[in-house]
């Protein structure tokens, strides 16, 4: 105030407001109170007509689910809680050999998180490859000569064909295409990893892929629409070797997807893809599954949202960890985090278990 009194400013300059202990907004007129009234209540006030145009939009349920939770007094909201220091690179004495083992980075038409994917692999010490669907169908590029492969997130033929499964019917209906993704997937030495348009993809190839028959399909969110937020995941105890020695974290991580609700056979076991689950959307600080719009924004049975084979060397996500592998790319993160986001222990997981 003393520099715009300085500057001239002093008479069109006014104090309007200040910060308040709790959860009460006051106003106030010559020092007398002329209104007071909760933040929640307020916030519900002003989320009103969103949340109208949301239920005409969307799921109406789950626009009531929404309202109830931005109004809630003990939303837990976005944390890391972590088992592992993600600055810790277990990569490290791999890296240091100078072997960099080839990882193909799989696109499609559509398809728009390669280069993300390659530069998460190619910091965790791997030969990322940009490989084409056509470059396998021309014969350009094999799967043979790689130890990885990775499945790229985006809208393969723009989802017309359903989300992945457009992607998934050019390898099914094609002998010598099917042999080949057949063959690398029973290769002990390989690991794969299919995320978002890639996780549908790879879903809908369990039959070629060993350990993977329970694998539920992915079907059209709860919601009714596109879902791009950052939303709070729990690592769960699984055989995934990406996911090793990760399980009881709880970071936020990105989703981007139309069609990501995990969508079980209902003649299939429970036990039988629930023993597979990789992550799950949390509800809350004791990373509790999200059952809830938009804490679970694909209305996922039980929050699932990852999935792996039973010898963990194939893992399909719904979320992006390679749009998070590095603090920076978060829209949020704590303020002491350092350069590698807790993903980033996923794609050095799998170096150090190539070897």
């Amino acid at each position: 105030l003393g520099r715009l009194r300085e500057a001239g400013l002093g008479r069109c300059s006014h104090v309007v407001g200040k910060p308040a202990e709790g959860e009460e907004i006051g106003l106030y007129r010559d020092g007398r109170c002329i209104y007071r009234e909760s933040r929640l209540t307020l916030r519900r006030h002003w989320s009103a007509v969103s949340h109208q145009m949301m239920r005409l939009r969307d799921d109406p349920d789950c626009a009531d689910e929404w309202l109830a939770t931005v109004t809630e007094p003990e939303a837990a909201g976005l944390h890391w809680s972590l088992s592992f220091d993600p600055q810790d690179d277990v990569a490290a004495p791999m890296i240091a050999t100078g072997v960099r083992p080839r990882v193909a980075i799989l696109r499609e038409q559509g398809v728009n998180s390669q280069l993300e994917m390659a530069a998460a692999f190619t910091h965790a010490g791997f030969d990322a490859v940009d490989v084409h669907m056509s470059d396998l169908f021309a014969g350009r590029a094999s799967l043979a000569g790689f130890k990885g492969l990775a499945v790229c997130g985006g809208f393969s033929y723009g989802d017309v064909l359903g989300a992945g499964r457009g992607w998934a019917a050019s390898v099914l209906f094609n002998a010598a295409m099917a042999e080949q993704f057949m063959t690398f997937f029973h290769r002990p030495d390989t690991f794969s990893l299919g995320v978002c348009n890639g996780c549908q993809m790879m879903a809908e190839l369990k039959s070629l892929i060993p350990g993977a028959a329970h694998w539920p399909r992915f079907v059209r969110n709860r919601s009714e629409q596109f879902e791009g937020r950052l939303v709070q995941v729990q690592v769960l105890d699984s055989p995934s070797i990406m996911f090793s020695g990760m399980a009881g974290s709880s970071a936020p991580i990105v989703v981007s997807n139309g069609e990501g609700r995990l969508s079980p056979d209902p003649n299939a076991a429970h036990d039988a893809w629930s023993r597979s689950a990789v992550i799950r959307f949390a509800a809350d600080a004791q990373s509790a599954p999200a059952s809830r719009y938009p804490s679970n924004p694909n209305g996922s049975p039980e929050g699932v949202t990852g999935l792996c084979s039973t010898d963990g060397r194939a893992t399909v996500l719904m979320p992006h960890p390679e749009r998070v592998a590095r603090t920076v790319q978060m829209s949020w993160a704590p303020r002491e985090a350092g350069e590698a986001s807790p993903w980033m222990r996923i794609f050095r997981n799998a170096r150090r278990w190539v070897g």
